[in-house]
């Protein structure tokens, strides 16, 4: 069985590492042909060009090669730049478990309602929009072709090298409070074991959150950070003061509490770090 990993970022770096064992080939693509060379010193997988430079004449074979298709690349204004290249070959493949890596943001904005899987999209973004548009390509890519397509809806992804305590030790951090406002987070490693658990169990057309037990304010995670840490608490700064990106501002702009209970239930996940604070626990000495 072998693994192709458009988009070897943060998370699916972390899937492909854990699950390195389960394949015999693994193969991924970044959008850069010097760091492809260097991922395939660095981790031995067999690593890609796929981006304005080029494509690397090698990933059509590879895809005529792969049993398992993970999908971690940002969505474009004209779509899912894998399905507008490779859509063809993808379908003549004999690919038969793809995953697409979304995010929760395509729900919107619920005043810190709980919500699930049943809950309609109402993304406000422009980026959650053409995230939602490209889960619907890659169902209907399933629907037409036969093959199990799992789309996965992540929550604020965390883990080694990047999280609150590393932020708190570069001086990073804003302690910002926005009264009633929380976010789920989720542990890399945690997204790996769902990913392994589908590609054991997939189900065509499934949509799974994954994501923490415990959504929190931010101001409450990075006061536990600093603490496990012995590091210095950064003052609070009100939201509407804070110096922000636009893009972190409009996160502030979506609150809502989401539940994993499908991951959990049909998938049998157990999640290793179910809330921040298990999972801050473990990088406390790693960052």
């Amino acid at each position: 069985m072998n693994l192709f990993v458009f988009g070897l970022g943060f998370s699916a770096r972390r899937f492909a590492e854990v699950a390195r064992g389960r394949f015999g080939q693994i193969r991924a693509s970044v959008t850069d042909p010097d760091k492809a060379r260097a991922l395939s010193d660095e981790t031995g997988f067999s690593v890609r060009a796929f981006g304005p430079e080029g494509d690397d004449p090698r990933i059509a074979d590879d895809l005529a090669d792969t049993d398992v298709l993970l999908v971690s690349v940002p969505p474009q204004p004209e779509g899912d730049p894998t399905l507008r290249a490779y859509r063809d070959v993808i379908a003549a493949s004999r690919v038969r478990w793809i995953g697409y890596l979304s995010t929760i943001g395509i729900y919107g904005d619920h005043g810190g309602a709980w919500i699930d899987e049943t809950t309609l999209p109402a993304p406000l973004s422009a980026r959650s929009k053409m995230r939602l548009a490209v889960e619907n390509a890659w169902f209907d890519l399933g629907r037409e072709t036969g093959k199990a397509v799992q789309v996965f809806r992540l929550s604020g992804i965390y883990g080694p090298g990047r999280n609150p305590i590393v932020k708190l030790r570069e001086g990073r951090s804003q302690r910002i409070v926005k009264r009633g406002q929380v976010f789920n987070r989720i542990h890399i490693d945690d997204i790996a074991a769902t990913l392994i658990a589908s590609i054991e169990h997939p189900r065509a057309g499934a949509v799974y959150n994954v994501t923490d037990d415990e959504p929190a304010p931010p101001q409450v995670v990075t006061a536990y950070a600093a603490g496990i840490a012995g590091l210095p608490l950064p003052p609070e700064v009100d939201f509407e003061t804070a110096d922000l990106s636009p893009m972190a501002r409009s996160f502030y702009g979506e609150n809502k509490r989401v539940r994993n209970r499908l991951i959990r239930e049909e998938l049998g996940v157990a999640l290793a770090f179910p809330t921040y604070r298990e999972g801050l626990a473990a990088l406390k000495d790693a960052g």
